[in-house]
């Protein structure tokens, strides 16, 4: 059996447990040494739809070398679903955590072999062999002389197999358990990894709908302005109306197109932002399929929400492992200066035919052999009787390491419950949001169409007209923000949580129809052409 570190004492601070909360230790909870749990997590996708098939990763070392290789030449339309399943498949982030979680397991069957006995075989540079020498001496004066001299030639094999069986080994155990630990651990950032992968994906793709939707006020707002500026111009060139007028519609014009210009550079970024998660070839750049909506309401509880964070969350099960591990490498340093014991056994063999020390002159019989066979077993014993106090250091060293880890529990456990509270109050602040911020859209749109009807009634200025259009360009950015915000929250929740317990909001209804739209609104975009930065500055 093996030999077992000496207990000590627990500190003073662990010995005293507050029994007027009723809060139960986790290590009673989930046990000394928490096993990973996959199945409070759905599996990650292993491979693509056939749809999604021409979108798989490139490989891992392939690097561009020309611009016509990283040139965009398709713009792919992706929903929610299917940038999900590409960053389970393609992420090289999770890739290289799956590799860890390998690593960890190869290391634990390395660990474990300290079980099973080890066989050596060693031939000693003969096998086979042939060796041939001459021997001869000098006399008193310095001189050779032959008298005496010998000579052979041998040729054959040998062979040695040892077997060498720890019988006690006080660091084996420690080491197998904490290789199991770091196992744990591995399988446990695992899933850390997939959860975050998942989230980051899904608010990528939450910023990729906020930014076509900031496109598209942007384009309704320079339409707008350039509704009022031909207005105004109209008016200006009827007499009806003054320079001034003009010139506001002109201003309100350059500051819907920087708008556009900002929304559209956001737009570039947030498509790139989400094909490095997704890691698609270099010539795919993702958009964005579905419209920005709110996906679902969380029907969880504050209080549930918290309890099911710290029942899912593997953070604090890794802490956990950590308090474990530092145990096990504290049995294996005092383990070090106590007896080790194992059986040995070592068997030789070897055949040689010639003979050696022979006379000079004399002829060498080949056909003489020799064979020998030999066998050995006992036992080794080994024990370090003093080493000068490093194995009881190194012992305290990880003892403390694992009460600082107990800390680090703690203030994991608050940090855990700080962002559930956060995200959890965001997500009813954002619900809060959605509701005015629409009806302010609604108001703001109302409102323009007034300011326009009084404009062209001559019974109000350009500036009215200007003021509201400004406001409606500000009430759909908040709402469409508002909008996004909520579904970040919400994917917040789920992963901070683990919960799924949602309620999916209806599919707006659509009619068959597309609307007719006001043609005298509908006017088309031109492209401004881009000057330099200098030439820029210098109108001014």
């Amino acid at each position: 059996q093996e030999a077992e570190a000496p207990a000590q004492d627990p500190p003073a601070q662990e010995a005293v447990v507050p029994q007027s909360t009723g809060i139960p230790l986790a290590p009673e909870v989930v046990g000394e040494r928490p096993l990973a749990d996959p199945s409070v997590l759905a599996p990650a996708a292993t491979e693509l739809s056939p749809a999604l098939q021409p979108l798989a990763a490139p490989p891992a070392l392939a690097l561009p070398i020309t611009p016509n290789q990283v040139r965009i030449q398709e713009l792919r339309p992706l929903g929610l679903s299917d940038v999900e399943t590409l960053a389970e498949v393609n992420n090289p982030n999770l890739k290289a955590v799956a590799s860890q979680m390998d690593q960890a397991k190869s290391n634990l069957r390395a660990q474990i072999s300290a079980w099973y006995p080890n066989i050596n075989l060693s031939t000693s540079n003969s096998f086979p062999g042939l060796s041939n020498n001459y021997r001869f001496q000098s006399s008193s004066d310095g001189s050779f002389s032959n008298p005496g001299a010998t000579t052979g030639l041998r040729f054959g094999a040998q062979m040695n197999i040892g077997i060498n069986w720890d019988l006690i080994n006080p660091q084996r155990v420690p080491q197998i358990a904490r290789a199991r630990d770091q196992f744990e651990q591995a399988q446990n950032q695992y899933l850390i990894a997939l959860r975050d992968l998942r989230l980051q994906v899904a608010q990528s793709y939450f910023d990729l709908q906020l930014s076509d939707e900031n496109v598209r006020i942007g384009q309704e707002s320079v339409r707008a302005s350039l509704v009022s500026l031909r207005d105004a111009r109209a008016r200006f060139q009827a007499g009806v109306s003054t320079k001034l007028e003009v010139l506001q519609a002109e201003t309100q014009l350059a500051r819907d197109q920087q708008l556009l210009t900002t929304a559209l550079a956001d737009q570039s970024v947030a498509r790139r932002t989400l094909a490095s998660f997704l890691d698609l070839p270099q010539d795919v750049t993702p958009t964005a399929k579905e419209p920005a909506r709110v996906l679902a309401s969380w029907l969880p509880s504050l209080q549930e929400s918290i309890v099911a964070a710290y029942a899912f969350r593997e953070e604090l099960d890794q802490i956990i492992l950590d308090i474990s591990i530092s145990n096990s490498s504290a049995n294996v340093s005092i383990g070090a200066v106590q007896p080790f014991l194992s059986i040995v056994n070592n068997f030789g063999w070897n055949r040689f035919n010639g003979q050696t020390n022979v006379p000079a002159g004399q002829s060498i019989d080949t056909s003489i052999f020799t064979y020998n066979f030999d066998n050995a077993i006992g036992l080794n014993l080994s024990w370090s009787l003093f080493d000068g106090g490093r194995a009881a250091a190194e012992y305290r060293q990880q003892k403390q390491a694992a009460e600082e880890s107990r800390f680090r529990f703690a203030s994991r456990r608050d940090s855990i419950r700080q962002e559930v509270e956060t995200s959890f109050y965001e997500l009813l602040k954002n619900n809060r949001d959605i509701a005015t911020t629409s009806r302010e859209v609604i108001s703001s749109r109302e409102a323009l169409r007034l300011a326009r009807l009084r404009f062209q009634a001559g019974v109000t200025t350009q500036r009215e007209v200007v003021d509201s259009q400004r406001d409606l360009t500000n009430a759909e950015v908040r709402y469409a923000r508002s909008v996004t915000d909520y579904n970040r929250r919400l994917a917040e929740l789920r992963r901070r949580t683990g919960l799924d317990q949602l309620a999916l909001c209806k599919p707006p209804v659509l009619p068959s129809v597309k609307p007719q739209a006001d043609p005298t609104t509908q006017i088309p975009i031109e492209p401004l052409p881009l000057q330099s930065a200098c030439q820029a500055d210098s109108i001014l």
